[in-house]
Formats: structure tokens, C-alpha cells, sequence
């Protein structure tokens, strides 16, 4: 196995385009910290994209950073907070998640898996913050989508589908994104003792508040000292942001809100901010190693009957964010994974079950990503196949035949 480093554009158009016609397959890497995430790739060599780092603009006043894809993360945030600014998605570290060391995910990683954290269920997915990008296809082919502004809907909206292709269409060397202003204050209303069912009803009634929700998950008492140290009790929590005087009022107007669901006290500043940073982490995930990891989107209504029905078949860990709408497990002890119980459990209700950690040989036999119907799953080859025809690029990452 060769490892290639180009370190601009025409020399990676080059190489892709030598590797397109003579047939060599190519897994794209950066500093792997998503290696591990999807299914192992089958390829003859490893094309390393470290090359392709660094902040390359910056316009705090226009809301816009232009950066290589394997420039880190934790570089961008702290050049973000130095304007007060940040990445609205919120993406999590999720090194540690995977067996990695911290800080080493790189922005490119995290659009083209399109993770984001608590907040998206107010600010979108990481592919809504995508402005555009720079990229070679599996063709060899040098192109670019998008822009570096905002409001920019001209043509196809490819940013949209590179977001969440896990590198499987093109090499990505440049990308534009989206930034605002960070808030000024954060404070969480937290609930003590609901159970799951309490827990949803009490989140569904503050995101339909007019109260600007930032934020809202669930954690039962096995995983709440994960996020706050010395919980015994379910946790549930509801994030508001914005200026002090205004977190201070919409978090006495939430308490009135919810008050059937009983007493919410206020946590503000660090250690309101660190509990959502556990959360975007998945930290409760990450504290033990040895057990698999699924993400599971689902009607938040639904997330209860689901991670009940998981519990009682399997030795499950877990807890929701987006209001409901995500179920995350730590399952230990299954041959599968916990898969079959999982996808029976939201066969019934619709959602989508995606193993994020797992050892090598069952990301080989699981399928990772929802199975798809004919219709989608022939799509979704046409578009393969109009990007990198040979199947050059991260072979076999999200499913077995592409």
C-alpha cells in the first residue's frame, strides 16, 4: 500500500486521475479521527489530504471563513473566539468517542459526515452552514460549487449532497462555511427526576414556547452524572442563549412553562456551557469503550417506546437530545451489535439507526447506514457514479457495493 500527500489542486488532480484510469483505489485521510466511523475501506492506497489545511480567509464582519479541510477544528474555534464568533452546528470532539486523543478532528471530517451537535435543532445540520467548496472528483476532474456568500442558490446545490457523502464522491481542498455570533450568556433550566415520557413532554412544551430554545435533551439517572458530576437523578435539560438580560427572562418564563413538570433550577455560565459540551461529545457514550454506539432519528414522541423496548432486550446505556428526536445507545453484549433488536424497535414507527462505534469485523457485517429501498439505493448509485464512475474514492465506506 502506497500513502500519497499532494499538496495543492493539480498535483491531486493528477493522482486521482492516474489512480481513476488504472483502476487503484484510494481511502481518503486526513488525521482519522472518522476512520473508524462507517464501514472499513477497501482500498489499494491511502490518499493523505493533509497537505490541504489552514485558515485561507476570514471576514468576521460578513459571517464567512474559508479554510483547507484538514485544517483542525480547535484551531477554527479559537480563531472564531477571538471575534466572539462560532460554528452555529456545533460540532462535537468525538475523538475520544472513537479511541482517539482530542482536538484532532478537522473541519472536512465533520462536513462530510455532516454531524452536528444539540443545537441543530435550531440552527440546521452541518450541510445548512456549507456555503461551498473547491474539490477534484473521482474522475480527476478539478470543479467547485457554491460560493462565499450567504444568500448563493444559483445551479445545483451539490454543497448539500457533499455534505454527508463521507468523502465517497470527491477530495475536498478548499470549503467555505457559515459563522455567527457566539452567544454572550448560556444557562440550562434543569429537571430532576422525570422519567422518559415526562421528560419529552416537558422538552416538546419548551420548543414550542416562544421562548428560543437552544437546546433540548434527556438523560436518564444511569447516564446523567456524565454531563453533571454528583447527579443521581434523571436529568432533563432545556438550553436558552442570548444576552444575560434576556437568558435571565425567557428562563423565569420557561420555569412558569414548565412547572407541572416541577422545580427547574437555572445553571448558568461554565458550567452550563460544559454540560452542552459533554452533550455535543457524546460523552455519555464515550465513558466505556467496550460497548457498541448507534444514533438512532426518530419522532421525538417515539424516543421513549424505542429506548424502552431497546432496555428491556439488550444491556443498553442511553439518552436523547433534539428534543426526542435522538436516541443515542451504548449497547454491550449482542453478537449484532444490538442491530436486530434496534431496527425492529423503529421498524414499526420509521427512523433511521446508524452504528457509529464499533470493532472492525462487525462494521463489516452490520450495515451501518439504514438499509435502503430500491429507488433510493439506485439513486444513490446514478450519483456515485456520476462523481467517481470507477468507485476510486473510499470504496465500500457507506455501503458494501459503493
Amino acid at each position: 500500500m502506497s500513502r500519497f500527500r499532494p499538496q495543492d489542486g493539480g498535483e491531486l488532480a493528477k493522482l486521482v486521475s492516474w489512480a481513476a484510469s488504472e483502476g487503484q483505489t484510494l481511502e481518503v485521510l486526513a488525521n482519522g479521527t472518522k476512520r473508524g466511523l462507517g464501514r472499513p475501506v477497501e482500498a489499494q492506497h491511502v490518499l493523505d489530504v493533509t497537505g490541504f489545511a489552514g485558515v485561507r480567509a476570514y471576514e468576521p464582519e460578513e459571517l464567512v471563513l474559508t479554510a483547507g479541510p484538514a485544517t483542525p477544528l480547535a484551531e477554527i474555534d479559537r480563531l472564531l473566539n477571538q471575534k466572539q464568533q462560532m460554528l452555529a452546528f456545533e460540532p462535537g470532539d468525538w475523538g475520544p468517542l472513537m479511541g482517539m486523543a482530542p482536538e484532532r478532528q478537522t473541519l472536512g471530517g465533520v462536513l462530510l459526515c455532516n454531524l452536528a451537535g444539540p443545537r441543530r435543532i435550531k440552527q440546521g445540520a452541518a450541510r445548512d452552514h456549507l456555503l461551498g467548496f473547491h474539490a477534484v472528483s473521482g474522475r480527476g476532474e478539478l470543479f467547485k460549487a457554491g460560493g462565499r456568500v450567504v444568500k448563493n442558490v444559483t445551479g445545483y446545490d451539490l454543497a448539500k449532497l457533499m455534505a454527508g457523502s463521507y468523502g465517497t464522491l470527491a477530495v475536498l481542498t478548499e470549503v467555505t462555511v457559515k459563522v455567527l455570533p457566539a452567544p454572550e450568556e448560556t444557562g440550562s433550566l434543569a429537571l430532576l427526576g422525570l422519567d422518559d415520557a415526562g421528560a419529552v413532554a416537558a422538552m416538546t412544551r419548551a420548543l414550542n414556547s416562544p421562548h428560543e430554545v437552544g437546546g433540548a435533551a434527556h438523560l436518564p439517572a444511569a447516564t446523567a452524572a456524565s454531563v453533571l458530576p454528583g447527579a443521581e437523578r434523571a436529568l432533563t435539560l432545556v438550553r436558552v442563549e442570548g444576552p444575560s438580560p434576556s437568558v435571565e427572562a425567557r428562563a423565569s418564563a420557561l420555569r412558569q412553562e414548565l412547572g407541572e413538570f416541577g422545580a427547574a433550577e437555572l445553571l448558568r455560565g461554565t458550567p452550563a456551557r460544559q454540560i452542552w459540551r459533554a452533550l455535543a461529545d457524546i460523552a455519555p457514550c464515550a465513558a466505556d469503550p467496550g460497548r457498541v454506539v448507534w444514533r438512532v432519528s426518530i419522532a421525538p414522541q417515539a424516543g421513549p417506546g424505542v429506548a424502552s423496548a431497546v432496555s428491556r432486550a439488550l444491556d443498553a446505556r442511553y439518552f436523547l437530545d433534539w428534543g426526542g428526536g435522538l436516541l443515542w445507545l451504548a449497547v454491550a453484549g449482542a453478537a449484532d451489535g444490538g442491530a436486530a433488536v434496534i431496527r425492529e424497535a423503529i421498524g414499526a414507527i420509521g427512523g433511521h439507526a446508524t452504528l457509529i462505534r464499533a470493532p472492525e469485523a462487525l462494521r463489516r457485517e452490520v450495515p451501518i447506514f439504514e438499509p435502503q429501498p430500491p429507488a433510493l439505493a439506485a439513486l444513490g448509485q446514478r450519483i456515485k457514479e456520476s462523481f467517481d464512475p470507477k468507485g476510486i474514492l473510499n470504496p465500500g465506506r457507506m455501503y458494501r457495493e459503493l
